[in-house]
């Protein structure tokens, strides 16, 4: 067991190098789990229209859902999983990764079956006016069918990167998403099945993609897979679970935050000029988009949890804080790119789903400026959040995870809506990202302290001046 430890590329690799390798791997896995909805969603806006748009927005809290859960056991278990392997313990670490995958799978039933039996009061709460309703139904109905597969493809991939194996990953979301943009094609604008085409093509690319994760998982590289490591047990369930709560959280606090703002724009939309199918249409748009930005950023900081986990298991702290501060820069430099696209080129991103009157495109135009202001800086608060949990300090992640959607954002965008009704709703998140972003430093400044870190502040001297050390 020492010689596999002392090989290991996580102890001795130079940091920028595995940061490339398991980011680039997990930015894209988490793009290509993005392009999902986003292909529906420009199939549905230009064949049926605003309507159409409204119903997959009305639907979206679903997909997060599905999500939280596969972060949830795909993060923990690989969290689990990594700070085992580090301290040598390679058939703990193989229980833990075992139940993660029983978990990911027991969780997509679960929810497909709620899905099914509450749906239509489930769509109501979710904000849908009675003209999207039925759009929403439709889709949710055979939407709801592929959640195991769902949830398996988005919380394999972190296993698949905690075993050493990140680039399957992107093979088995990148054969799910080209199947649904292919079958997309054919049913939407082929066969004009609408709404239930999208559907249809998108549970079949998503059961794709959990067979083909059911297959790598099962031949990993580090150990044997075996049925005793599937077998449900509490002590491994409940500690992948503990680990994955910081991102589950996050999720969720997003699902959450939908449902909310939706409710919001359905009421204060209708008291406006724009209505409410307008603003719940065009919101729609912009929360996909700007779920590609956060998909790189979670991306890049999924990549740094095998690193963070494996060394901070290893004891070896200056390899951990290295690997955070090359993440901080990398997302950074994503941040402002970002930031540039969504204040300079919103009314050419709105066209790209379909065309609307003066009205959609001026609310559109309008809400992407605003909504997503602070996206230069939002990059700090989800790497930190994952960084805690990766470390094992699942709490701080946790209560990260939730300053920015719920600690901050619900309460403001309830006053906000109140006191200046639709433009209140616009500038809520910018305020809360301030917020939270400004916890986040006061929490980097105080975890820096610690008995862990405070001996190593070289660290950015090191990175910025000093050629990077390759070993401890």
């Amino acid at each position: 067991m020492d010689n596999v430890i002392r090989e290991n590329p996580l102890r001795s690799e130079k940091i920028s190098r595995l940061i490339v390798r398991f980011a680039v791997p997990s930015i894209l896995a988490m793009l290509i789990v993005s392009c999902y909805n986003i292909v529906d969603q420009l199939f549905i806006g230009n064949v049926i229209g605003p309507l159409g748009n409204a119903a997959t927005n009305i639907v979206f809290p679903l997909t997060n859902a599905c999500l939280a859960l596969g972060l949830a056991f795909g993060i923990g278990g690989a969290a689990a999983f990594n700070l085992k392997q580090g301290a040598g313990e390679g058939e703990e670490a193989a229980k833990y990764f075992g139940n993660a995958v029983s978990a990911l799978l027991i969780c997509g039933v679960f929810l497909a079956i709620v899905a099914e039996l509450f749906m239509e009061p489930m769509l109501k709460l979710f904000g849908s006016p009675e003209t999207v309703l039925p759009y929403a139904r439709e889709y949710t109905r055979i939407l709801a069918l592929g959640f195991p597969c769902t949830i398996l493809a988005s919380g394999s991939g972190n296993l698949l990167r905690a075993d050493g194996r990140p680039h399957l990953t992107v093979a088995c979301n990148l054969t799910g998403c080209l199947m649904n943009i292919g079958l997309d094609a054919w049913f939407i604008a082929g066969l004009g099945w609408g709404m239930r085409g999208a559907a249809i093509a998108t549970v079949i690319g998503q059961v794709a993609s959990g067979i083909l994760c059911l297959v790598f998982l099962c031949r990993c590289r580090t150990f044997k897979l075996k049925l005793k490591h599937l077998a449900p047990k509490p002590k491994y369930f409940g500690k992948d679970f503990q680990l994955g709560l910081a991102p589950m959280c996050n999720q969720l606090a997003m699902m959450v935050v939908q449902v909310l703002v939706n409710n919001s724009l359905n009421i204060y939309g209708g008291q406006s000029i724009y209505g409410s199918e307008i603003p719940i249409a065009a919101a729609g748009i912009i929360s996909k988009v700007g779920s590609i930005f956060s998909s790189v950023v979670i991306g890049l900081s999924q990549g740094n949890q095998p690193i963070a986990s494996y060394n901070y298991g290893a004891k070896n702290y200056r390899r951990v804080m290295e690997s955070y501060i090359r993440v901080l820069i990398f997302g950074f430099c994503i941040s402002l790119v970002a930031f540039a696209v969504f204040q300079l080129l919103p009314r050419q991103i709105l066209g790209f789903f379909g065309k609307g009157n003066d009205l959609y495109i001026q609310f559109g135009t309008l809400y992407f400026r605003r909504y997503l202001f602070m996206v230069c800086l939002f990059f700090i608060q989800p790497i930190t959040s994952n960084t805690f949990t990766a470390i094992g300090k699942p709490a701080k992640g946790i209560f990260l995870s939730l300053t920015r959607q719920v600690i901050y954002l619900i309460p403001i965008l309830l006053l906000f809506s109140r006191l200046w009704g639709i433009e209140g709703i616009m500038f809520a998140q910018p305020a809360a990202d301030f917020l939270a972003i400004t916890t986040t430093v006061i929490m980097i400044w105080f975890e820096a302290r610690t008995p862990e870190f405070r001996n190593e502040k070289g660290v950015l001297k090191e990175i910025f001046g000093r050629k990077e050390k390759t070993s401890s």
